[in-house]
């Protein structure tokens, strides 16, 4: 055998391996669950040596087969501007609504010049699917004079609204073939459904009408935030199901060897109000805790059981990339804490905090034959990573101006142990504070509220988490001089 044909050879089995690995893309589902903690996942709750009162097989049957994150957190500690930080790229100050973008009838915060994840998947050849809550606002009519985008003054009940079509700022407008959207997921107006950029009737005799408190009582309902505009059919106790329905179509209809897929399912699940389905997929969920807010943690395995079953179903699942996350840390209700399940696990605080339980989230990524299975990564990682790690794994280009803060995690998903970041920086809630890392070293910055530019800013605490994971010990006078010099530093890259 000459040495020329040895080397065409060579390149020929080179190219064959390239180009299976390449010429099938893996499908992508990521998952995006409402207020869920890490004390919400049985998986993670054995991992701390917790006590486990809420089982969740599915998702565990998915960290088990994948890696799953310790050190994962959602950008902020509240969903709205958590959403826009993971969609985008963005960490949350880069928003013209910093601290968030709260009304589905207010600007969307994202930009033109933003690259999206659908619009990401898009550029990468993919079908594009969003499903559930959105709450980036969005640009509807004034019923009363068309000709004007109506904008919220978040006075209740906002009723001069033509909620028959969005116009923009929605899923359709940001990279989705195909998108089944609660504007403001079952927490707010509108309570209406919408398919594509149409409202999507309940029923055959729905109708958009002032959805009342009054109206709810007779469906053994709280509502969570205003009255307003919504179907007439509106019942929240269906809107798991029809989610999870609607995905699990959207599974069914997808082909082997046609275009890959990409699904972003934001589920409602568990957000108040909280109204568990009497069953799901054949399976109960009312009454199956003793609090609706547990039974909804099982809704929502539930809703990734029945997903995981329709790839296997259409012969997907082995090339299919899963990533589940949160939007921010579990919920701290008495009632919960009362039957002993912690959803902030080992952490102190829950969602709004500044806490570690108020964005410390669950992170786990499954694909079968391309992460190894039983895998942890301790690397510190944000929910908005999943954006440069798409990227990454599609070999697909970001602008110097999109995507700013995403980092691949991709390096950790082939078990790579090197670190991604050295500085990370978390937005809490309504208190205004910031936490900026380095290391095991936390600090928090409280901003001032009265402040609208968010340049009055000051350390309040600096914690050691390798030494003290609960934050009791508050090191800013003991540690002055190191406080300082990353106070100096996260102006810096705040201000960046």
């Amino acid at each position: 055998m000459t040495f020329s044909f040895r080397i065409a050879i060579v390149l020929v089995i080179f190219y064959l391996g390239f180009a299976s690995s390449h010429a099938q893309p893996p499908n992508v589902i990521v998952i995006l669950a409402d207020d869920i903690g890490t004390g919400d996942i049985s998986h993670y709750q054995r991992h701390y040596g917790q006590n486990v009162v809420v089982e969740t097989p599915h998702i565990d049957k998915l960290a088990r087969e994948g890696m799953f994150f310790t050190d994962a957190h959602s950008p902020a500690a509240l969903c709205a501007p958590s959403r826009y930080s993971i969609f985008t790229g963005n960490s949350t100050y880069r928003s013209y609504q910093p601290w968030g973008v709260w009304g589905a009838y207010q600007r969307s915060p994202i930009e033109e010049e933003d690259l999206t994840l659908g619009e990401l998947m898009q550029q990468a050849g993919y079908h594009t699917g969003f499903f559930g809550k959105w709450h980036m606002g969005g640009d509807w009519k004034r019923k009363s004079n068309p000709d004007e985008i109506y904008r919220s003054p978040r006075v209740e009940p906002e009723m001069d609204i033509d909620l028959s079509e969005r116009l923009a700022g929605g899923p359709m407008q940001n990279g989705f073939d195909y998108a089944f959207t609660f504007p403001s997921g079952i927490q707010d107006v509108p309570y209406a459904v919408f398919e594509n950029n149409e409202w999507y009737p309940l029923t055959d005799s729905s109708e958009l009408t002032l959805i009342t408190q009054k109206k709810m009582d007779k469906l053994k309902v709280k509502l969570d935030k205003d009255e307003g505009l919504g179907d007439s059919a509106w019942d929240p106790h269906d809107m798991g199901p029809l989610l999870a329905n609607k995905a699990v179509g959207f599974i069914t209809a997808q082909s082997q060897t046609a275009e890959p897929f990409f699904m972003y399912y934001c589920s409602e699940a568990v957000h108040l109000p909280h109204t568990p389905p009497t069953t799901l997929n054949g399976t109960t969920i009312a009454g199956s805790y003793p609090v609706p807010h547990m039974d909804m943690i099982k809704e929502l395995d539930e809703q990734v059981g029945q997903m995981a079953t329709a790839l296997k179903e259409k012969g997907l699942y082995d090339n299919t990339l899963i990533i589940i996350t949160s939007d921010n840390g579990g919920l701290g209700f008495r009632q919960t804490l009362a039957t002993g399940h912690r959803p902030s696990g080992i952490f102190s605080g829950h969602k709004n905090s500044i806490q570690e339980g108020g964005h410390r989230v669950p992170l786990i990524a499954s694909w079968p034959g391309h992460i190894d299975t039983n895998m942890r990564s301790d690397a510190a990682v944000q929910a908005l990573d999943i954006h440069a790690t798409l990227a990454d794994l599609l070999d697909q280009q970001i602008g110097s101006s999109q995507a700013r803060d995403s980092r691949s995690m991709l390096p950790l998903l082939e078990g790579k142990t090197k670190p991604i970041r050295k500085q990370m920086i978390i937005q809490g809630g309504t208190s205004r504070e910031m936490a900026y890392y380095e290391e095991n070293w936390k600090l928090v910055v409280q901003f001032d509220p009265k402040d609208k530019t968010d340049k009055t800013r000051k350390p309040k605490a600096l914690y050691n988490l390798k030494n003290d994971v609960r934050e009791k010990n508050n090191l800013l006078e003991t540690e002055n001089k190191r406080a300082r010099k990353m106070f100096a530093r996260f102006n810096e890259m705040r201000d960046t």
